[in-house]
C-alpha cells in the first residue's frame, strides 16, 4: 500500500500585508499571498522567470505574530500542507481554491535590513538570511490548532470542567 504525503515548502515574498481576523471561537487566522519565483531555461536556452502566487493560511498564535511582524514584501519560508476548499457564493456559483495551511513560518530578512522595508524581488541572498522560527513557540492557553479540515480544534485547556 502506498503512503500518502502532503508537504509544501516555499520561500517567497508577501504580495500584500497579512489579513488577521478572529473566528467566533476566538482563534486567530491570518491569510496572505506569497510570490514564489522560478527561473528556468526554455528550449532555445533563453533564461525565463515564472512567478506563482500562493495563498497561505496560518492559525493561532502564529497568525497573530504574522499579522504583527509581516508586511508587503517580507521574505518568508513557509512549511505546511496543501488544502482544497469548496464553497458556494450568495449568487449560487460554486467556487474552489487550493491553499497552503502553514505549520511553520520563518521570517527571512537580510542582514542589516530594517523590519518592514521592501525586499528585493529575488529576496535576500542565502548567506544574508536571518531567520525567526515560529515552529517552536510555546502554546498559548486557550489557543486552538488547525484540525484535519483546517478549522479550529479544541484543546484540553478549553474544556470548561
Amino acid at each position: 500500500m502506498a503512503a500518502n504525503l502532503n508537504k509544501v515548502l516555499l520561500i517567497g515574498n508577501l504580495t500584500r500585508d497579512p489579513e488577521l481576523r478572529y473566528i467566533p471561537s476566538g482563534s486567530a487566522v491570518a491569510t496572505f499571498t506569497v510570490a514564489v519565483n522560478r527561473v528556468y531555461k526554455d528550449q532555445a536556452g533563453e533564461k525565463k522567470e515564472q512567478t506563482s502566487f500562493i495563498r497561505v493560511v496560518v492559525w493561532g498564535r502564529r497568525a497573530e505574530v504574522c499579522g504583527e511582524y509581516l508586511s508587503k514584501g517580507s521574505p518568508v519560508f513557509v512549511e505546511g500542507r496543501l488544502q482544497s476548499r469548496e464553497w458556494e457564493t450568495q449568487e449560487g456559483q460554486k467556487r474552489s481554491t487550493v491553499e497552503v495551511v502553514a505549520d511553520n513560518i520563518q521570517f527571512l530578512r537580510g542582514a542589516g535590513a530594517k523590519q518592514g522595508s521592501q525586499a528585493k524581488s529575488q529576496g535576500p541572498a542565502p548567506e544574508d538570511i536571518e531567520t525567526i522560527n515560529l515552529s517552536d513557540e510555546p502554546a498559548v492557553p486557550g489557543a486552538t490548532k488547525a484540525g484535519p479540515a483546517g478549522g479550529p480544534q479544541n484543546t484540553d485547556e478549553e474544556v470548561p470542567f
